[in-house]
């Protein structure tokens, strides 16, 4: 087990990417902590991984909120008593072209997919800096790479996280953490089910695999930079793309 005692936070674990990993985590002998804004279903998430096994607790926050940030990483500490792996993987799109997107799209997307990765890491990182160590993973996205029409807040977002990431590869190298990036391509999740079908098709015409991905090559990408095997890998962008972006 190559996570075998690590505690692990993943955030936006209730489905899709986050809960696939969460699960992969605790397959590979992690404790995870889920978190989510829908309660219910984030509850549902770990009562399934406990019911194959798993060791994993559901915890409600909102990222992009310091109270909430705060109070959950309370939880999760006394609970486990410390952290090993930060995921922040919790984010939204409110995709529109440039001309018709509001200042609230803007705003709860950059809320979302950048403060709260800031929030999470900067409070996180706190409690990996006095133990001596830890693996701080985030979510980008391979449109950050080359910019997507309709998506002004999404890609200034994961551009943004990118930015982040091999900013605290520097600064928190010295303290033991190592902090990398991974940038999903095209996944089948329920943030691109309502992508129309001639739209998908255009995109999946662009990767070289010619097919999506599925959550689970993402959370493979996770665990894999998680572990001891990636011990010497920091400030790197690991693009899980099947190639769209070469």
């Amino acid at each position: 087990m190559r996570l075998k005692d690590k505690v692990a936070i993943v955030t936006g674990a209730g489905r899709g990417i986050g809960l696939v990993t969460a699960q992969t985590f605790a397959r590979e002998g992690a404790k995870v902590a889920l978190c989510d804004l829908d309660l219910p279903e984030v509850q549902a998430a770990a009562e399934e991984i406990r019911k194959s096994g798993g060791q994993a607790v559901a915890f409600q926050a909102n990222t992009g909120q310091t109270p909430s940030v705060q109070e959950f990483l309370r939880k999760v500490l006394a609970e486990f008593g410390r952290v090993d792996i930060l995921v922040n993987n919790a984010g939204i799109i409110r995709d529109k072209q440039l001309l018709k997107m509001e200042e609230a799209d803007f705003d709860a997307v950059i809320e979302v997919n950048l403060k709260g990765v800031y929030l999470c890491t900067r409070h996180v990182a706190e409690v990996m800096a006095a133990q001596g160590g830890g693996v701080i993973l985030n979510a980008s996205s391979v449109v950050a790479l080359y910019g997507n029409f309709g998506q002004t807040n999404y890609v200034a977002s994961k551009a943004g996280v990118i930015g982040m990431t091999k900013v605290w590869a520097r600064e928190l190298g010295r303290k033991g953490i190592r902090v990398n990036a991974v940038a999903p391509g095209f996944i089948e999740t329920r943030m691109t089910e309502g992508i129309p079908d001639k739209v998908m098709e255009q995109l999946v015409s662009k990767v070289p695999l010619g097919r999506m991905g599925k959550p689970q090559d993402i959370a493979n990408a996770y665990l894999w930079l998680a572990s001891d095997e990636a011990s010497y890998v920091t400030g790197h962008v690991l693009s899980v793309d099947g190639g769209a972006v070469t």
